[in-house]
């Protein structure tokens, strides 16, 4: 029996916590906010698996991998759609309701998947019936110790493996706890952008305090631009599942353009609908497009979409009738904390799962509805790999150590030293690291972020603490945007507008890249 703390509490962490209760071992749960809160809850589309007769793991695989524009770690792939029928038969036993119709489950089509595959639950409310059923899972477990409105703040190690965190606590005051085995799940980072479809937790707490530590993080370029988020303030998402039913995209006047786009017009791979319909915006002195979905009938959107159809109807829309103005919006993170197939990260001690890991199952560019299986199945097999020998070494000499901590971030001159305003940064990366970047952008977003300096890590201010981790993020996307000189998958460069067969590899970022005294600041 050992002692696992579990960093985060969407699917990844909700169902570790679980497993690693079940298999008999002690386990504190921490969380930002409340137990319920993640990116999980706001998941619409549902869940992609090999789980019908026309459907096939290999088919799966493939389909994966054509997404990923060439940056797929293929065992990673292997896995994810092996593991994913089983992970999602372990939900229903959870509790998790998937919808139904007269064939048995039912199963949507989602764009750049050959096969309808995609169980959903309460229509388009998927992922709030997953969080749902596994907090209540949760807490019937005596064995799981729940920590809410508590923050990462720092990982501790000990000659070099990590045993535990420092956390801020809801009274304000930072402690630290101890475990043999770490587990993160603390998602993305979409408050790197103006524009998201995540919820104000999503600060990247967890890929920061990683890279802080010593951790190698990689593919961080690739953030995933969801093509419709709801143009009204919150950008809703509007799930992708909309347009696998059959809704259409259409210009300010009516017509559609993604017949010009891509064979597969509207169920195009995500980055190239979110290009496209920025391109349109342009065209159109930045009016968001237009969705129609008159053509589905109001009884199909209401019931299979009743939360996209809620999020109209608190906007003064009924899209039943009329076509709703869309934009695109950040959403996912393919970038993170550089794991093995086992969620195993190159400090040992230290494992990390959904979104705020770098599996290397989605390459440049996730395939629709795989975030939450990738979620269940590395949580599942970090749980296994608990004691196991540890295969991946650190990359470098951690700069945050249980027996000295410190704030690694990079010196400044005076005159230049500016606290970070977070909606500055996120203005800069919208407009210079978005869904269209260049070089000449990107070496004038690095320039800015050089001038402003974090907050301290040892401040008590759970806000103070998001900018920290922002900045340092953002710093390391720029660069390795800087770093990837061709356009693959999310990642778009106009000075270098095609893909370079030489460049078809992962860009692994760690402290040991550069020396000490200018480590890239968190």
């Amino acid at each position: 029996m050992a002692s696992i703390l579990v960093i985060g509490s969407g699917l990844g962490g909700l169902l570790a916590a679980v497993r690693a209760a079940d298999a008999g071992h002690r386990v504190v749960l921490v969380t930002k906010s409340v137990l319920p809160e993640s990116n999980t809850r706001y998941a619409q589309g549902g869940i992609a698996a090999a789980l019908f007769r026309d459907d096939s793991v290999d088919a799966h695989v493939l389909d994966t991998l054509r997404a990923g524009a060439g940056l797929c770690d293929p065992a990673a792939v292997r896995v994810l759609c092996e593991e994913g029928p089983a992970r999602v038969r372990d939900l229903i036993r959870f509790g998790v309701d998937f919808d139904r119709d007269e064939s048995g489950v039912a199963r949507g089509l989602e764009a750049a998947h050959s096969r309808s595959r995609v169980v959903h639950a309460g229509g388009d409310a998927t992922g709030a019936a997953v969080e749902a059923a596994l907090v209540t899972t949760v807490r019937r477990r005596a064995a799981i110790e729940v920590h809410e409105h508590t923050m990462l703040v720092d990982l501790i190690l000990d000659r070099g493996e990590v045993v535990g965190a420092r956390v801020l606590g809801p009274n304000g005051v930072q402690f630290s706890l101890t475990a043999d085995a770490v587990i993160l799940a603390t998602g993305g980072a979409g408050a790197l952008y103006t524009h998201t479809t995540n919820p104000v937790v999503a600060t990247g707490d967890g890929v920061a305090a990683a890279y802080r530590a010593g951790a190698s993080v990689a593919d961080v370029e690739f953030y995933q631009f969801h093509p419709t988020a709801l143009a009204v303030p919150g950008t809703p998402l509007v799930s992708e599942a909309v347009r696998g039913e059959g809704a259409v995209l259409r210009d300010q006047l009516g017509q559609r353009f993604m017949l010009a786009e891509h064979p597969d017009a509207e169920l195009a791979p995500r980055d190239v609908v979110a290009r496209a319909i920025a391109r349109q915006m342009e065209r159109q002195n930045g009016a968001p497009v237009l969705l129609d979905a008159t053509g589905l009938g109001r009884d199909l959107l209401e019931t299979r979409f009743p939360t996209i159809t809620a999020a109209c109807r608190a906007a003064g829309l009924d899209w039943a009738v009329d076509p709703i103005p869309v934009a695109p919006a950040a959403h996912y993170w393919m970038g993170g904390v550089e794991t093995d197939t086992w969620a195993r990260t190159s400090l040992p001690g230290l494992f990390a799962v959904g979104e705020v890991a770098r599996t290397g199952a989605h390459g440049a560019n996730r395939l629709a509805s795989n975030s939450l299986l990738e979620a269940a199945v590395f949580a599942d097999r970090a749980v296994r790999a608990l004691g196991r020998p540890w295969p991946m070494r650190a990359h470098s000499t951690p700069i945050f150590d249980a027996a000295q901590p410190a704030d690694p971030s990079r010196p400044l001159p005076a005159d230049l030293n500016t606290l970070v305003d977070r909606t500055q940064l996120q203005r800069l990366l919208w407009d210079c690291a978005g869904v269209h970047r260049s070089g000449t952008g990107l070496t004038g977003a690095a320039a800015i972020l050089d001038g402003w300096s974090s907050p301290p890590a040892t401040s008590t201010s759970v806000a103070a603490l998001e900018d920290r981790n922002l900045l340092g993020l953002a710093r390391l996307l720029v660069a390795a945007a800087l770093a990837r000189e061709e356009s693959r998958g999310a990642h778009f460069r106009a000075d270098f507008a095609e893909p370079r067969a030489e460049l078809a590899w992962s860009h692994s970022q760690s402290l040991e890249l550069v020396p000490a005294k200018e480590a890239i600041a968190c």
